[in-house]
């Protein structure tokens, strides 16, 4: 019972801080502070997540695929980051 009520807290704080985020992100866009690619890239986990779902029908499954190919992502780009200071690209 207080699983329950503790997965549908957490629930609701991702949900109300990913709402702040867009509300935010449409303000700075508005005003000019930031590039509409910038904030596009908040999309990318829901896409990829879409299409893991997509492919297999279960969101358990979706969500670990998401999470393991943006963890991947993620190191492509520090590992990327870093040849380009290293090198000076």
């Amino acid at each position: 019972m207080s699983a329950m009520i503790g997965l549908g807290i957490a629930g609701g704080l991702i949900v109300i801080g990913s709402i702040a985020i867009v509300i935010s992100g449409i303000k700075s866009l508005i005003n000019g502070n930031q590039d509409i690619r910038k904030i596009s890239s908040f999309l990318v986990p829901f896409a990829v997540f879409g299409i893991a779902y997509g492919m297999t029908g279960d969101i358990t499954e979706a969500g670990v695929a998401t999470m393991l190919f943006m963890m991947a992502l993620m190191a492509l780009m520090i590992l990327f980051s870093g040849f380009r200071s290293t090198f000076n690209i």
